[in-house]
């Protein structure tokens, strides 16, 4: 089994990337007004996310609204939401399991099936982080796509808002604290020790000559 060392940092990670996948989940700032075009002066901004669109004026004042309903959302909005709390669900049920199977805490006396809590932890972390990552990239995507296109609008062409960022940062946060947890998971190797004894007693035993 990995130090407890290693499990602490891994500890540290995942607190750290399930509040960017809160925070990206909650904050409303996916996408960003693009100031391009006629737009370069203006009194507002508008920012959009998974449930709430916002705008915010030049004084620093900001309104919020909900989506009038879920319906008339995109299938990528739907998706993204959807994800972003399941892997919110996982970082949390992972956490509490590497505290239950890690080496600094007691919480489990069966030092056998502490690592196979934390490899589970990890596999846990690493779907996470996949749950993460697919929505933020889906939706960074369209709104490339989108810019580039010269058949959209000025006004309605976004650019990526910090939740993205926040989002790539998060991912890559619980995919590390999930590699070091499947990789330094690993079991007593109780045969090959105590094989090892017994021909290390066989050979210093006295031998007996028979006649």
């Amino acid at each position: 089994m990995g130090s407890s060392g290693i499990q602490i940092v891994c500890v540290a990670l995942t607190v750290l990337g399930l509040i960017a996948a809160i925070v990206t989940c909650v904050v409303p700032a996916w996408k960003v007004s693009a100031f391009i075009g006629q737009n370069i002066v203006t009194a507002q901004s508008q920012q959009d996310g998974l449930w709430m669109e916002c705008v915010v004026q030049s004084t620093g004042q900001q309104q919020c609204k909900s989506y009038d309903s879920l319906l008339i959302l995109g299938s990528d909005i739907q998706a993204a939401r959807a994800m972003t709390i399941i892997c919110c669900m996982l970082c949390t049920l992972a956490l509490l399991a590497l505290f239950v199977g890690a080496d600094f805490t007691t919480c489990l006396e069966n030092e056998d099936v502490k690592p196979k809590v934390c490899l589970a932890t990890g596999v846990t972390l690493i779907i996470a982080s996949l749950l993460l990552l697919i929505p933020v990239s889906w939706t960074a995507n369209k709104v490339v796509r989108d810019f580039s296109d010269p058949l959209v609008n000025a006004s309605l062409k976004k650019e990526l808002g910090p939740c993205i960022f926040i989002g790539w940062a998060g991912s890559v946060i619980l995919m590390l604290a999930g590699g070091l947890l499947c990789c330094f998971s690993r079991g007593p190797s109780g045969g090959s020790g105590g094989t090892a004894k017994y021909y290390s007693n066989s050979a210093s035993a006295p031998s007996k000559n028979y006649v």
